[in-house]
């Protein structure tokens, strides 16, 4: 069973003319790509800044909309769009029920800053999968020892470094037991040091057979946990292969220039 499946993803932002603010150019932002994503698999997405990785992870998870093409959760279609109109008929309860099995950490940690750590996790599970207080102070407490920060629970972010924060973000989305996550970048806003307690984090739900997607400039990370790597410019997929093909012999010039680059 696939566990995400993409197929001739299209996305156009329309932006105003900074000359006249009359006249609107559409921005081609994704271009008719594809990537299925099998269970357990790690993918991880490289590429320029402004290529696209950030807004078709969003597109994934309905955050953005899609023009045109088609997006599977566990082989279930969800949408299937021609012009920006989705032509499958399903419930948004339904649809939504589904979306809720695919998590998603992003560059900034979006933390409450007036809540604790221990509140900031349990909130989600009791509002949206309506359990009860004490199963989700208990299911919060376990995924807060998870990612190591059992000793931080009645911390405010504003106390957590960089590093702890991010985990306390990656908390927050495991403890509505997703089945599949999605990282947008980050690492980005850390220092190294910071880093290396984040992907540490990560590599646990690799071994734990976490379904991931991930966009990264970590090729460390790549290297050693990734099943698959695909290389973004420009809203297309230049290339896809396993981390040795793309990273150590990649086909594409560009993609050379990249690598060494980084």
């Amino acid at each position: 069973m696939s566990m995400i499946k993409a197929d001739s993803i299209s996305k156009i932002f329309t932006i105003q003319d900074r000359e006249n603010r009359r006249i609107r150019k559409p921005l081609n932002v994704l271009k008719n790509v594809s990537l299925t994503v099998e269970q357990n698999e790690v993918v991880c997405i490289i590429g320029p800044s402004g290529a696209g990785k950030s807004t078709f992870l969003r597109c994934l998870n309905h955050l953005e909309t899609i023009d045109d093409g088609q997006i599977y959760i566990e082989d279930k279609l969800l949408f299937d769009c021609h012009n920006g109109k989705n032509k499958v008929k399903m419930n948004n309860n339904d649809r939504n029920k589904i979306l809720l099995e695919v998590g998603m950490v992003f560059q900034q940690f979006n933390l409450f800053p007036h809540k604790t750590a221990l509140e900031n996790v349990k909130l989600a599970p009791i509002h949206v999968r309506k359990l009860s207080e004490k199963e989700a102070h208990e299911k919060s407490i376990q995924i807060l020892e998870k990612v190591g920060l059992s000793d931080k629970i009645d911390s405010y972010p504003s106390a957590l470094s960089g590093g702890q924060q991010q985990r306390l973000a990656i908390a927050r989305s495991l403890v509505m037991q997703p089945r599949i996550m999605l990282f947008d970048e980050p690492t980005s806003s850390l220092d190294p040091e910071l880093s290396s307690e984040v992907l540490s984090v990560m590599k646990q739900l690799v071994l734990d057979g976490m379904t991931m997607i991930v966009v990264s400039h970590e090729m460390g990370f790549a290297r050693e946990a990734a099943d698959k790597v695909v290389f973004m410019e420009k809203g297309a997929f230049l290339e896809t292969g396993s981390p040795k093909q793309i990273l150590e012999n990649p086909v594409n010039d560009r993609i050379k220039q990249f690598i060494q680059s980084v």
